[in-house]
């Protein structure tokens, strides 16, 4: 019976999108940065909220609006008391949001630098035969998975996709192309350990995180 390595890689990206915006002061379009400040106003039953962005080049201010004009009973208490507190947590959330910013930002520069932080989950003392990745990516990411395993496993993006149209690995939910497509939260990954570089592949797997 093949010896399985589990482990679990939790997908940290680092830089949130960042709009591509008319900026008043530079006079042309430049990419804006989240300041992960949230600025709240009331008026008396409804409520505006914005997550404030800052010019790349010059610091001056883009709202992004996140409720607009909404009624104070209409909103998640959790949600509004962390507006209202200036929340990093929700600030970090919604700066990663890249679906929800397209709504006022149609063009957005992504970034593929990410920490990956790597568990074991299960491992037995007889020599690996296969590795099954689960990937958590707590906000969405657009690195490619063949990208991801060609880094962290540290072998040619070439040999990764060989190893993909020959059957030896495999990725769940299925689909074509699946490699290509951005790593998604639940993803799992199986790969068929080759016998002659089996302890440089287990030993990538279980590394400790760096970053890309």
């Amino acid at each position: 019976m093949s010896e399985i390595l589990r482990v679990k890689w939790t997908i940290a990206p680092q830089t949130p999108p960042q709009p591509l915006l008319h900026c008043n002061r530079c006079r042309g379009t430049r990419s804006f940065r989240t300041s992960d400040k949230i600025r709240i106003n009331a008026n008396g039953k409804r409520i505006d909220a914005w997550l404030i962005y800052k010019c790349t080049s010059c610091d001056n201010t883009w709202n992004r609006p996140i409720p607009e004009r909404r009624h104070v009973q209409s909103i998640d208490p959790l949600f509004l008391s962390a507006l209202r507190v200036n929340d990093l947590t929700l600030a970090r959330r919604l700066a990663f949001d890249a679906e929800d910013l397209r709504r006022c930002a149609w063009q957005l520069e992504e970034f593929n630098d990410v920490v990956v932080l790597k568990e074991v989950l299960s491992e037995r003392s007889a020599p690996t035969c296969q590795l099954e990745i689960l990937c958590a990516v707590p906000h969405p990411i657009t690195l490619r998975g063949d990208r991801l395993l060609a880094v962290e496993l540290r072998l040619p993006r070439s040999r990764i996709q060989s190893l993909e149209r020959s059957g030896e690995l495999t990725i769940f939910p299925r689909g074509s192309h699946a490699l290509r497509r951005s790593v998604r939260d639940g993803m799992r990954l199986t790969l068929n350990v080759p016998a002659h570089d089996a302890s440089l592949i287990v030993e990538a797997a279980k590394s400790n995180a760096r970053a890309r």
